[in-house]
């Protein structure tokens, strides 16, 4: 037997071929496109090489490339698998000529039987019924002259053609005339022969064929035979073992026909010989000889237990075969493979490249792929990304157990066949067997999915209440910027609370709706029309398939949302289907909507998928109760957590009151910017944590929040950060919030103070409106200057064995609790740990997120659970229960990360704020510099050193999304001081690390930021779980790790990245 092996091929194939080469302890050698870099095939070999090129005739068709390879890393045989070079004799003779054994028949076998007018040639001398037809084809005229003997309809055929190419039917002379050329390019552009020839075409045929094995010495057994017969275009969907319907006696004919023409040429390795069956007349015939091992190979391998890939090995090594116990093997019950392509039903198959979210398959069945949640898709091969083999005891018991397969099946992020495989299988004439290779020409297939024929501006998929859980570490809930439309949309069409819908922003999408349902519009009013006829928002609608929903530019507002009925069947990611689209993933694809994008709709009937499903009959909304729109805006706010007099002036606070904003254009899902009265600082710069007055040492946000970074600030929303060291005078109430997601550019605010009773009795009022569609939210009187107070719920004074604590209002949702006095010391972060800890073991009712800071601790709670008087009780009694920490231990790693000192994208994101965001600061045109300036150092190699030197804590997670770290260098003598960027920059790429006060960040995806850039260094989030160091998880970095840097070059890091 071999020691080392090369697969010349990639996608399932590979795969499957490495799982059978490590069963039998053999070296397995992968070959790549640049492409497949990260291909599955490429991560399970035990070597992979790669092949330097993009296209497939630079890489798996390369055969000079394919042989050099296979020489530099020993391997005695080169497994071909199919398509690419399966079936080419030169490649066969190379390997012959270079001593490495081909695993396929000999190079004159494929060259015989690669020319179909040959084959026909080989299989008359063996006896084998053969249809009506010609040989090879010398002109056009010879063509006509043979269809009229044969009679038409007639079957146009390459010679060399294979996979359904150079295959054309003609019913008539005129056809025939019209297709000739035609196939003669095709075979000469895909196979380098434009021979052609004809044979008679058999109406409702069925595709039978045979796996024969030969030894290359004569002996030649047959393995059952598969009915390939449900085809698209020529292109097999399904294929079975045994031929159900087939006589026995034709069955051993077949079986026979088979045998007896691999014999007359002593055929080497696995084959197939096709046969085209007609059913009426209980009459085969020849079709083709595949000289190689078929796609569909599993289902012969389930009812006979063979390893087909270890018994092409053996007979290309030289090692024995038990002839006779293959010769009489019986197959033991049925067995049927689904192909499922990465192709869209709707646009007429054409292939769908692109990555794949969302990918499961069932347990207790065979699936042949190479994909998994995270693989993209190429559009330079074959869209083919899984086969799905069931095997039972008959073939009623096969059909059922490929069902249920197919229903919890999910394939997300891009289009496949996969609903249209589901109907496929429980068509009636596939069950009962009446199938011919036509059958699917007139197949009625309705996908339930929803066309984008233009995407509109920002559109996108959401849910309600969206990413919940993880704002600790930095990920944001998204979900409906305005969530009273939405939940109205979802109520009005009778759905369940958590059902997805689409979210447009100013301009709406036209979509067409490929299967019946019902859709309601609510939000910013907007043009509507469906199939030209003007439609009312807050109402249900039915649509028809086909029908074209067109929406236009809003009129007041800036957001409208459509329901359909049941929800969107979008993939759940960190437990919401809500799209966040700065950190590419949710909703659909990760991203915003795209003209051609195809939206599944939920099928009530896939129960096994566990997505929310209509629960209620729909109902319009009374027009009182409909939500109004305007230019000026009023909104509701709490005061806190940081007023005045500790960071602003109290004028400047009555001041805030009394004027009216303005909305910046620059406003989106991450934070709507605002426009008015620059600021009074109670002080002159926020200490440690910063040069600004606005600095504080990084605490979690409130949703909701108007943050100040520097002088500018904005209303933290839906896809906002969460951790971060700015301050935030007021927060908006959790009733209140929807009004920001309609908050366009010039629309006028004005903020009015609330307490946080009328907070919570707001919150009331609306959700039962939402449950209810009874009475309207009513105005609120705000609450007087003096009812306002302070920002500071409770607070206790520094004790022996305990800090300063204390409790700030952060709207009615959220409590921050600091502890100390703006100044660094890392036993206070230790006591926020302990904290969380006697919080979460005390489970308190209505506690739903502990969100730690440096200094700090955000409690998010439910204020109609636990009224927000309560929580500042229960937290003072845990404070009361700390005792005596000074002896506290908790685990810390050390993580050693490589980086790459002012790389190009570093020093490109400052370049790109210089050019497009402020032309002047003192961070500009180096932040090393500015930072050497500041802390007076006396050169920048010493800004460097001490960056590599340190080792930085992690105190905090998500500064700056997807847990960016915060983190403070142990050591105090490495405790860089520097102001953050003022303006923020627009954009910083994923890995960039920075310096902002005194702490150290990685930027955890592509986004906006403030920290002084120094460097990049390897990816903290994995999207789809794809890094083995990260464990179950997308994200490695813990609290209290210890990140210790040391440095590379940029093309090394590239290199590691």
């Amino acid at each position: 037997m071999f020691h080392t092996v090369l697969i010349a091929n990639r996608g399932e194939i590979a795969v499957r071929a490495i799982r059978t080469l490590k069963k039998l302890g053999i070296k397995s050698i992968a070959v790549y496109s640049d492409t497949d870099r990260y291909a599955q095939h490429v991560l399970d070999a035990d070597l992979a090489v790669a092949l330097q090129g993009i296209k497939p005739a630079d890489t798996y068709l390369s055969i000079e490339k394919l042989i050099r390879i296979a020489k530099d890393t020993g391997a005695q045989a080169i497994f071909p698998g199919y398509g690419f070079l399966s079936e080419s004799a030169e490649f066969s003779q190379a390997c012959e000529e270079n001593d490495i054994a081909f695993m396929g028949p000999t190079a004159e076998q494929i060259l015989e039987f690669g020319l179909k007018h040959r084959a026909r040639e080989l299989a008359a001398i063996a006896n084998v019924p053969m249809t009506p037809g010609t040989g090879l084809l010398n002109s056009l005229d010879d063509a006509l002259e043979a269809a009229e003997t044969i009679g038409y309809p007639i079957m146009l055929k390459s010679t060399a053609g294979g996979g359904g190419i150079g295959l054309t039917r003609c019913d008539s002379k005129d056809a025939l005339m019209e297709a000739y050329e035609s196939v003669k390019r095709l075979g000469e552009q895909f196979f380098k022969d434009a021979g052609v020839f004809l044979e008679r075409f058999i109406d409702k045929a069925r595709h039978v064929e045979v796996q024969i094995f030969g030894d290359g010495q004569g002996q030649v057994v047959a393995l059952g035979e598969r009915d390939c017969s449900l085809q698209r275009r020529n292109q097999k969907i399904v294929e079975e073992t045994p031929a159900a319907n087939l006589p026995d006696a034709t069955r051993k004919k077949l079986h026979q026909a088979a045998i007896e023409l691999g014999k007359s040429v002593q055929y080497r390795s696995a084959g197939t010989v096709e046969f085209i069956y007609d059913a009426a007349r209980d009459e085969f015939y020849f079709l083709e000889v595949n000289t190689r091992l078929q796609v569909e190979h599993p289902v012969t391998e389930m009812v006979t237990g063979l390893d087909l890939i270890e018994c092409m090995l053996k007979v290309a090594s030289g090692d024995r075969l038990d002839w006779d116990d293959l010769a009489h093997i019986q197959p033991q019950g049925a067995a049927i493979e689904v192909r499922v392509y990465a192709e869209d039903p709707v646009k007429n198959f054409q292939p769908s490249p692109g990555v794949l979210t969302d990918v499961y398959f069932p347990e207790g069945i065979r699936v042949d792929t190479w994909v998994s949640t995270g693989t993209e898709i190429s559009q330079y091969f074959d869209p083919m990304i899984a086969k799905i083999i069931v095997h039972a005891e008959n073939r009623e018991a096969a059909i059922q157990k490929l069902k249920q397969a197919l229903v919890e099946a999910r394939l997300n992020g891009i289009s496949t066949n996969l609903d249209y495989a589901r109907e496929i299988i429980s068509d009636v004439r596939f069950e009962s067997m009446q199938i011919w290779t036509r059958m699917l020409d007139d197949f009625k297939y309705t996908p339930r999915v929803i066309e984008v024929v233009q995407p509109g501006t920002l559109s996108s998929i959401q849910d309600y209440p969206g990413r919940v859980g993880y704002w600790d570490i930095g990920v944001p809930p998204s979900g409906p910027m305005d969530d009273f439309a939405f939940q109205l949309a979802n109520k009005i069409v009778g759905n369940d609370a958590k059902a997805a819908g689409f979210e447009f922003t100013l301009m709406g999408s036209t979509l067409k709706f490929h299967a019946d349902t019902t859709i309601a519009l609510t939000g910013a009013p907007c043009s509507a029309y469906l199939d030209d006829q003007a439609i009312h928002f807050w109402q249900p609608i039915t649509v028809k398939s086909g029908q074209i929903l067109e929406l236009g530019q809003v009129e007041l507002g800036c957001r409208t949302y459509l329901s359909v009925r049941d929800g969107l069947d979008v993939p759940v990611y960190l437990g919401s289907r809500s799209t966040f689209a700065l950190g590419n993933f949710g909703g659909h694809a990760g991203r915003t909507l795209r003209a051609g994008d195809t939206i599944k709709m939920v099928n009530p009937t896939l129960l096994t998928n566990e997505l929310p499903i209509a629960i209620a009959q729909p109902q319009a909304l009374s027009n009182h109760l409909i939500p109004s729109y305007s230019t000026e805006w009023k909104i509701g706010v709490l005061y806190g957590p940081h007023g005045a007099p500790d960071f602003f002036k109290q004028e400047y606070i009555e001041e805030f009151f009394a004027s009216e904003w303005t909305v910046h254009f620059n406003s989106n899902r991450l934070g709507i910017r605002l426009s008015g009265p620059t600021p009074s600082w109670a002080r002159e710069n926020g200490g440690e944590a910063g040069l600004h007055p606005s600095n504080v040492h990084d605490c979690e946000y409130a949703i909701g929040a108007i943050n100040f970074t520097g002088d500018f600030p904005v209303i933290l929303a839906k896809d906002g950060p969460s951790l971060g060291g700015f301050v935030c005078p007021v927060t908006i109430a959790k009733a209140e919030l929807w009004k920001i997601g309609q908050l366009k550019a010039d629309d006028k605010i004005s903020f009015y103070p609330l307490s946080v009773e009328q907070a919570n009795q707001l919150e009331q009022q609306q959700l039962d409106l939402i449950e209810n569609f009874s009475t309207a939210v009513p105005d609120v009187t705000p609450i007087s200057k003096a009812e306002m107070g302070t920002t500071i719920l409770a607070q206790r004074e520094a004790m022996q064995l305990s800090p300063k604590t204390v409790y700030r209002q952060a709207g009615d949702s959220y409590i921050l609790l600091e502890y100390g006095d703006n100044i660094l010391d890392l036993s206070l972060r230790l006591r926020v740990h302990k904290l969380i800890e006697l919080i979460r073991a005390r489970n308190i009712a209505g506690i739903l997120e502990l969100s730690p800071g440096v200094l700090s601790l955000q409690i998010k709670y439910d204020g109609l659970i636990i009224p927000q008087k309560n929580l500042i009780a229960e937290l003072l009694y845990l404070e009361e229960q700390m005792g005596d920490l000074s002896q506290i231990k908790i685990p810390s790693r050390i993580v050693y990360l490589p980086m790459a000192f002012e790389d190009s994208a570093t020093l490109s994101a400052v370049e790109r704020y210089q050019e497009s965001v402020c032309a002047k600061a003192p961070w500009l045109p180096n932040n090393v510099d500015f930072i050497q300036r500041i802390n007076g150092l006396k050169h920048r190699d010493e800004v460097k050193q001490i960056l590599f030197n340190a080792n930085y804590l992690v105190l905090g997670l998500g500064d700056v999304y997807l847990t960016a770290p915060c983190a403070v260098p142990i050591d105090p003598r490495h405790r860089l001081l520097s102001s953050k960027y003022n303006p923020a920059r627009t954009f910083t790429a994923e890995g960039t690390v920075g310096i902002g006060g005194m702490y150290m960040c990685i930027y955890g995806m592509d986004s906006p930021g403030g920290y002084q850039l120094i460097g990049r260094t390897l990816p903290i989030w994995n999207k789809f779980k794809k890094n083995k160091q990260f464990g179950d998880k997308q994200w490695f970095l813990q609290f209290f790790d210890q990140i210790k840097f040391f440095e590379v070059s940029e093309a090394e890091l590239d290199q590691w990245r």
